[in-house]
């Protein structure tokens, strides 16, 4: 994948997975089950928009487990991660993994996107497995500053929701993703916030 990380970053990735499969016995965090398939389903795949990212500060709409926000964290601790979070239970997941895993450029909201409006527009919004395009545009574009970017990861190539793309958001392409040991499709779709009448 062409990323070279320092050997205390891995481990960390490692200790996130250990952390996240011990937590999915209880509380069903995440189908995948056996921490191997964890490392190349969740692990990579979300290492794998990592160099796309722009900007300094991100959000990750519906994080989940943490993806793909806390492996991108760990791989990039200049980066600002804000992991947004509705389910109770997967955000006490996230406030343990960020206090166990020593993650200060981690932060958790444990709310709902579309009710939330940050002090400062953040550089970039990803999301993975969170809504359709068009959706994810309309409950989380305001999260973004003019200008900024907003990555949405997907499986197969999103002909139809491409189609849906709303008003104020330029689609700049389409990205296949490589992910080794992933036998599926993965895309990324990136577009740009563009300035509205008000900025």
């Amino acid at each position: 994948m062409s990323l070279a990380l320092a050997p205390e970053r891995v481990q960390r990735l490692l200790d996130y997975i250990a952390l996240l499969a011990k937590w999915n016995r209880v509380y069903s965090l995440t189908a995948i089950r056996a921490p191997a398939r964890m490392v190349t389903h969740h692990l990579l795949d979300s290492l794998a928009i990592l160099p796309l990212i722009e900007g300094a500060r991100i959000a990750d709409v519906g994080s989940g487990a943490g993806l793909p926000g806390i492996p991108l964290a760990i791989a990039r601790p200049g980066l600002e991660v804000t992991l947004i979070e509705s389910s109770q239970k997967k955000a006490a997941f996230l406030v343990q993994a960020k206090a166990e895993l020593g993650l200060a450029n981690v932060t958790v909201e444990r709310r709902r996107v579309e009710a939330w409006v940050p002090h400062i527009p953040f550089d970039g919004v990803v999301s993975r497995a969170f809504a359709a395009l068009p959706e994810f545009l309309r409950l989380a574009g305001h999260l973004v500053r003019s200008g900024g970017q907003v990555l949405a990861m997907k499986g197969e190539y999103p002909v139809e929701e491409l189609g849906g793309i709303p008003p104020g958001y330029r689609l700049e392409r389409v990205a296949a993703l490589g992910v080794p040991g992933l036998e599926a499709a993965r895309h990324v779709v990136l577009l740009r916030k563009e300035a509205g009448p008000g900025g």
